[in-house]
């Protein structure tokens, strides 16, 4: 669109080379999910396309954060004594939590089934799941109020979330393996008993404090950073270490490994600063919109850094969406206002900067994440949301051949007489001479 292209040569050769690689050693995902989700997915229709799963997970997550932002969009209702948030909206929430776990654990096993994987499925699923990162923990935010869990401590428990979520990538770039965190089905799962709890028992349940005198929206923050002081990043650091002593990695110089750490520290940096020194408190002021912002950036850093790490290529040390961030901030927090224009910038001016710097940012970041899809799909060929029949029919031709041809190994031999067979029976169909060139 207009002209700008995001991938380049390097990048397209990257993806043809990719290969998944993943280690999944969570007792839930191994024992419970995955056999759990080999069932359901006998059920999904091989036309539908597992980008069109992932997509659909995503959109129930806008919806439950548009829900409960309509009914608490300041995260003050839970400081009233009625919380204005029906009971039947945590329900929907914790339903559509549940619902878009298991459709994000179901995609790659369609993408599989249908013959359609490919490094356009990882990156649509990472992609999705980086601005979920943001919009999940503001669900629970809603619960606890700004009295017991004021909004510069949401801020922190955000970036923790973007923290966790960024270093498994920051791994993966360099040691080129996906370790899925064993964390995350217990987030996807406790997050959706707290919501049913709520419906059931209420909101005031989280105002309780029943240790010592210390609230529930603490023990939501202690909870949240010790596990992942605990648990996640030792984890992810001996992973790295071993891949270098093992030389099994990418076995980068330490700056280039650490470069995807630069962007996602000028975010920090810059955005906590603003938080502290803006001139009306704009942490208090607007929330939910500076979240939103902070989500949208962090995503469109998580994106490139994905892309990055799966073609094999540099990521960047710098975000260029960082820029009009600086700027912003440079206005909201100079510190001569009086004395310059003879008054000080206007809470509600702050609030129309910050409107308008989160809506060019959802918009350059929305036309990043097409661009990139739509030069992926134009390069291997392949429809976002669409299974091609090409490949349906052929995985039905492969299902439907002798036995003693279907089930011989994998040897070179055995594929040429495969595909020799499959080359026969395609002629005879209208689609047969176009599948036939791909085959050959």
């Amino acid at each position: 669109m207009f002209g700008i292209k995001y991938l380049t040569e390097a990048h397209l050769k990257g993806f043809d080379r990719y290969k998944y690689n993943s280690i999944d050693t969570g007792f839930i995902s191994v024992y419970i999910m995955h056999p759990f989700w080999n069932w359901c997915v006998q059920f999904l229709p091989k036309w539908l396309a597992p980008n069109l799963i992932t997509f659909t997970g995503f959109l129930l997550t806008v919806v439950n954060f548009i829900l409960i932002a309509y009914y608490d969009w300041d995260f003050q209702g839970a400081n009233h004594a009625e919380h204005p948030v029906p009971s039947w909206v945590w329900s929907v929430a914790a339903i559509n939590i549940l619902l878009y776990y298991n459709l994000d654990g179901m995609d790659g096993k369609q993408a599989r089934r249908t013959g359609t994987s490919g490094p356009l499925g990882e990156l649509f699923d990472h992609g999705l799941d980086s601005y979920s990162a943001a919009l999940i923990p503001i669900y629970m935010f809603s619960l606890f109020g700004t009295n017991d869990l004021p909004p510069i401590h949401m801020f922190f428990v955000i970036w923790n979330v973007f923290l966790n979520f960024y270093l498994t990538h920051v791994e993966k770039y360099n040691t080129g393996v996906m370790f899925l965190p064993w964390g995350y089905d217990c987030t996807m799962w406790g997050v959706s008993i707290i919501l049913f709890l709520t419906t059931l028992a209420g909101p005031d349940i989280w105002h309780a404090r029943p240790f010592f005198n210390i609230s529930m929206a603490t023990l939501f923050e202690v909870t949240l950073i010790g596990s992942a002081m605990m648990s996640s990043h030792p984890i992810i650091i001996k992973n790295i270490y071993l891949s270098y002593k093992n030389k099994t990695g990418k076995m980068r110089p330490f700056m280039e490994a650490a470069r995807p750490l630069f962007p996602f520290l000028w975010l920090f940096a810059i955005t906590t600063f603003w938080c502290f020194y803006s001139r009306n408190s704009i942490v208090d002021l607007t929330p939910r919109t500076l979240f939103i912002l902070l989500g949208t950036l962090f995503s469109n850093i998580a994106c490139r850094l994905i892309v990055a790490q799966m073609s094999d290529v540099r990521c960047d040390g710098f975000n260029l969406l960082i820029w009009p961030l600086l700027a912003t901030v440079a206005v909201c927090c100079f510190p001569w206002y009086k004395e310059v224009f003879g008054s000080e910038i206007s809470p509600e001016m702050e609030c129309w900067i910050v409107q308008a710097l989160t809506i060019f940012v959802t918009v350059a970041h929305l036309h990043y994440g097409q661009g990139v899809v739509c030069e992926m799909c134009d390069h291997f060929r392949i429809r976002c949301f669409k299974v091609r029949e090409t490949t349906t029919k052929q995985e039905t031709l492969i299902n439907n051949l002798p036995e003693h041809i279907s089930t011989v190994g994998n040897s070179h031999n055995s594929a040429s007489l495969t595909e020799s067979l499959l080359s026969k029976r395609l002629t005879n169909n209208e689609n047969g001479s176009i599948l036939k060139n791909k085959l050959s």
